[in-house]
């Protein structure tokens, strides 16, 4: 791809409105341009972001077993990200199997879980190919197979009009491009991801991509959540993250309003100045979190080294459901059975050790089937 321009954020020029039958429908200026700015803020954000986002970065290289804490960052994000769509299954409820969750919440619970699969799907693939609309498009399948999108074009982009908010495209709050132009816009979305002939720092690539990616609105459903997803991806595809361990849906759902404010007010004023701060400060604080997190994830793993040299003999079965219960902090006694490969017997008693040292804590207050979690693994994420 060849130089085409420049572009200085105080210049920028949303798009155009595009009279349709009854309608009006907004088409967004490509942004596959060389970003400039003069705007000092954004400068010292920017610093910022990538220190933090740098030191949560090494902090992922040297803690031990990080894939094993990974996981449950990846839940946290499915469930915020899910829940900011309007879906109503709790962390709690997210871990656990489909069978312990009551009827009625099930569908969202399958939701959370296909954002889950979609999301370590995608980071996978980014090891054999590169961050692509094909790439894209299989993770949005993913996202929406067999749950209430299913019929919304599932890994397509859409080819009728959708709209945000309101209760038909007559009340809308706003109107996506007709799908006319969705592949051409796409493309030049991709095309700037990708694009080694122009000079803009990573977090200013994404923060723009990220505004261009939901206001194309590409599919009929899922576009919050791919568009989410779409800035861990890039971050991991370009070397800024090892390991996919930088989420903002929480940062955006604690601020809800304030996001969907920042991104419709760079559509309708021009001003893509105020959503770049926004998403800078959304990198910084996230990050922040993210290296405490780990960092008092360290502190409860060497403090439970201690407690498991105390069981003596039954040491090594208690330091394999330690390291089952990082990934699944909710268990019952079939999942600890399975393993640690113990009887019933001797899992029984591994499991009321671990409750008399406060390690697990029972939740059902069942004589049968009860249910087990890692209580201060499992609240570091609540945080």
């Amino acid at each position: 791809m060849s130089y085409i321009s420049t572009m200085n954020i105080n210049h920028f020029k949303a798009g155009r409105w595009e009279k349709q039958l009854n309608y009006k429908s907004f088409v967004p200026s490509p942004i596959n341009v060389t970003w400039t700015w003069d705007d000092p803020k954004i400068n010292t954000l920017l610093e910022e972001a990538t220190r933090q986002l740098g030191e949560l970065n090494a902090f992922t290289l040297i803690l031990p077993d990080v894939d094993l804490f990974i996981r449950m960052h990846v839940v946290k994000e499915a469930n915020t990200s899910s829940r900011i769509e309007g879906t109503q299954t709790n962390m709690d409820e997210a871990l656990m199997k489909k069978e312990d969750i009551s009827p009625d919440k099930r569908d969202d619970w399958q939701e959370v879980h296909n954002y889950i699969e979609a999301l370590n799907f995608s980071v996978d693939e980014l090891q054999r190919f590169p961050l692509s609309s094909r790439l894209i498009r299989k993770t949005h399948n993913i996202l929406l197979s067999g749950v209430r999108g299913e019929h919304k074009m599932p890994g397509d982009f859409r080819t009728s009009q959708n709209w945000i908010g309101g209760s038909s495209i007559s009340d809308a709050i706003f109107i996506p491009p007709h799908p006319n132009h969705v592949q051409e816009l796409m493309s030049d979305l991709e095309l700037f991801l990708h694009n080694d002939e122009i000079d803009v720092p990573h977090l200013i690539k994404i923060a723009v991509a990220h505004y261009q990616f939901e206001t194309i609105h590409p599919f009929l459903d899922g576009n919050g959540r791919i568009g989410r997803l779409l800035i861990t991806l890039y971050l991991v595809s370009v070397g800024l993250l090892k390991k996919p361990s930088l989420y903002l849906s929480d940062f955006f759902e604690r601020h809800k309003s304030s996001y969907y404010d920042a991104l419709m007010h760079a559509r309708m004023t021009n001003d893509i100045a105020h959503w770049i701060k926004f998403f800078l400060n959304a990198v910084i604080e996230t990050a922040k979190k993210g290296k405490q997190t780990l960092i008092a994830i360290l502190d409860l793993k060497n403090g439970l080294h201690s407690q498991i040299l105390s069981f003596g003999r039954k040491a090594q079965s208690a330091q394999t459901l330690i390291n089952f219960l990082y990934t699944q902090p909710f268990t019952n006694l079939n999942e600890v059975m399975g393993k640690t490969g113990l009887s019933k017997q001797a899992t029984n008693n591994l499991i009321n050790d671990f409750v008399s040292q406060g390690i697990l804590v029972e939740v059902t207050g069942n004589q049968r089937n009860r249910l087990y979690y890692f209580k201060k693994y499992y609240q570091l994420f609540l945080l």
